[in-house]
């Protein structure tokens, strides 16, 4: 009886929902920001008051992750619904394949009008969406280019979180105000070399940051972690990521005007690449780079009055390296405020479903490292807030389970009652927002894939399940390996167990549950790897 009480319940709920007309979707979504960077997922030490605000009136995931640890095929992952070996965009310098249905194109075949703004990161450019205006390749922090729908390229002058934001406000000015919209903001920040906004250089100098348990790692028994070439005491460059002696030269008044003559398709990502190459600095004007110049100058002289080596010099960029990318941070977090405000003045809080997201998580120091792409927590987990008007139940919620990037893209058709196409590897999780404490929803684990190698961090490719309580992976090129964690006993990952006796079974049961994910999104490229490393393991 209770069992039917609650299922009575739910189809209620459902119905209820379902009679709200289609809703607006805003899904902010950041580059390599990193959950544990967040006031929200328990950081005291930083600021971060509009991405709280955003979960204190939704709610906050746990347990997001993502199927592939680098951006571009984050990216995919999110517009097809799809793994990565199913999409085609295996690697960070792919290009996209137009020729596939998208996300963007079901919302708009179903009512809704669709854009992206700001950094894309496809090769491509983009398709399905009614309006776009997007970075090429990975865009600027200052004086930015943005190719538009039109394949005019033009440079628009300031700080890329800010500009990024007006044309956010352009777009939700000037679009219909009679169909729902789906609208992605693609921030820059907090991607490599983080460069903060000129109010915010500075901003946490006062702070010393305590080094995290794990910066001194020294990788026993996990070979590919050993390998990898992403230190921040080893591979952080002083010139060009710490920024000091760097010269940041001035280039000439900027304006929006077209940067050069419009360029068609794949030339214009060749043509940019190529402006990209002469480097980030050369865009500022002259206010710009002279306020880094006094910033980064009076750096570069303590800095060489400290005649650092060894762990201290080790320390010391950390330090650097901590207070610049949570300085570029606060842009970011100010900006979502100036987004959430308009749509609070302008009356469109009531039926909007907000998303606040990064392409994945990021390593800040723990294991000694910064950057991605390991199956391992720092960069397998990313941030993950949803406010729901439609639901005010949701408010200031904690959601354990755990859900996968290849599975926005279902819960958003969701959201519209839009029926998920076969295509899509992703499930919807909406019944776990209307019902957080559901049972046995992620039971089965979810599934991991990282391909690119050398690349420019030698991560060794593996695949693997992330469960409740374990990970299983296993490393292929460069490491041949398998590894086993115990998150409840062991969550910083530092004990591999995988010979360890008492968890035979356990391991077994794990590489079943992998083989059948293996087999249920047919990834062929695995499976081969797997019944492989079975016949020697």
């Amino acid at each position: 009886m209770k069992k039917i009480l609650v299922l009575l319940l739910l189809c209620i709920h459902t119905i209820a929902f379902a009679q709200h007309k289609q809703p607006n979707i805003i899904f902010i979504l950041s580059d390599d920001h990193a959950y544990q960077a967040i006031g929200a997922y328990g950081n005291k030490l930083i600021s971060t008051p509009n991405i709280d605000r955003l979960a204190k009136s939704g709610a906050l995931f746990n347990n997001a992750i993502v199927s592939n640890a680098i951006c571009g095929p984050s990216r995919a992952a999110f517009i097809t619904g799809q793994y990565s070996h199913k999409n085609g965009y295996k690697v960070n310098d792919g290009v996209l394949d137009t020729n596939q249905r998208f996300l963007p194109e079901i919302l708009s075949q179903n009512g809704y009008q669709t854009a992206w703004i700001g950094k894309w990161h496809l090769g491509s450019l983009p398709k399905g969406f009614d309006y776009w205006n997007v970075m090429p390749v990975q865009g600027h922090y200052f004086n930015p280019d943005f190719i538009n729908q039109k394949n005019d390229t033009l440079l628009y002058h300031g700080y890329v979180t800010e500009v990024i934001t007006e044309l956010t406000k352009k777009y939700l000015k000037d679009r219909n105000p009679d169909k729902p919209f789906f609208l992605v903001v693609g921030e820059k920040a907090t991607h490599r070399e983080w460069l903060p906004d000129l109010q915010d250089l500075g901003a946490y100098d006062s702070v010393k940051f305590p080094l995290p348990a794990t910066f001194y790692d020294d990788y026993k028994g996990r070979t590919a972690a050993a390998k990898q070439l992403m230190s921040v005491g080893d591979v952080l460059t002083l010139k060009t990521d710490l920024k000091i002696n760097q010269p940041f030269g001035e280039k000439q008044k900027v304006n929006n005007q077209p940067a050069k003559p419009a360029v068609k398709g794949k030339e214009i990502e060749e043509s940019m690449m190529r402006y990209y190459q002469q480097g980030e600095y050369a865009r500022m004007d002259s206010v710009q780079s002279k306020a880094y110049r006094n910033y980064y100058g009076q750096l570069a002289k303590e800095f060489a009055q400290l005649n650092l080596t060894g762990n201290a010099l080790k320390e010391w960029k950390f330090q650097r390296y901590m207070k610049d990318y949570y300085a570029t941070a606060k842009s970011l977090d100010r900006n979502i405020g100036e987004i959430l405000d308009y749509l609070d003045k302008n009356g469109l809080s009531e039926n909007t479903i907000v998303i606040y997201a990064s392409d994945q998580g990021f390593y800040l120091g723990e294991h000694g490292w910064f950057d991605k792409r390991f199956i391992y927590e720092e960069s397998l987990r990313t941030p993950f807030i949803i406010r729901m008007p439609q639901l005010p139940a949701l408010k200031d919620k904690k959601i354990n389970q755990i859900i996968s990037n290849v599975d926005w893209a279902p819960t958003i058709l969701d959201f519209s009652g839009i029926a998920k196409p076969d295509f899509m590897q992703g499930k919807s999780f909406l019944p776990v927002l209307k019902n957080p404490q559901i049972k046995n929803w992620s039971k089965d684990g979810a599934y991991y894939h990282y391909y690119e190698y050398p690349g420019p961090h030698y991560v060794s490719p593996h695949f693997g399940i992330r469960t409740d309580d374990y990970v299983l992976v296993r490393f292929y090129k460069g490491t041949e390996a398998w590894e086993l964690y115990d998150l409840k006993k062991d969550p910083s990952e530092l004990n591999n167990i995988i010979n360890d006796k008492h968890y035979s079974t356990i391991k077994t049961e794990l590489k079943k549950k992998l083989n059948k994910l293996i087999v249920a999104y047919d990834d062929q490229e695995a499976l081969k790897v797997f019944n492989q490393a079975l016949q020697v393991n």
